[in-house]
């Protein structure tokens, strides 16, 4: 099971996108710690999330380490998969209104973050890690 996990493509421009989803995940979650008000349990409860300080707290941890583990490329399948659920639920919860109240065009302008990631996250749950990841080291050990 762990070796499906670790299983990887050898793609060096695999790291491009481990970086730039990893990167955003892990600044995100630092900012629902260190900007609650506005990042963290604030912004659940302006969007009318249930427990919005615990949701907050979770939602900022999952980002925090998976956007970490992301960036490391160790267990990046397992690590993607929380990130893409948030990105689901992000979409969900705050878009929805958005498409309602402005339109096709400003829910296309307003979500292209959303997008990128949720994409990016999607990819990596498939691909894995790619040639410069702790996932590949450790699948092909032989090879460093």
């Amino acid at each position: 099971m762990l070796r499906r996990l670790l299983r990887t493509d050898s793609s060096a421009t695999t790291l491009l996108i481990r970086l730039s989803v990893g990167l955003v995940f892990f600044t995100e979650g630092l900012q629902k710690f260190i900007l609650p008000a506005e990042r963290g349990a604030g912004r659940f409860a302006k969007i009318g999330l249930p427990a919005p300080e615990f949701l907050g707290a979770v939602v900022g941890g999952f980002e925090t380490v998976c956007g970490l583990l992301v960036l490391i490329g160790l267990l990046t399948r397992l690590a993607s998969l929380p990130l893409l659920i948030i990105m689901l639920v992000a979409l969900a919860t705050t878009k929805v209104e958005v498409f309602v109240n402005d339109g096709f065009w400003e829910l296309l302008h307003g979500s292209r973050t959303d997008w990128a990631m949720l994409l990016g996250s999607l990819f990596l749950l498939i691909e894995g890690g790619g040639r410069w990841s702790m996932d590949h080291r450790l699948y092909h050990p032989d090879q460093r």
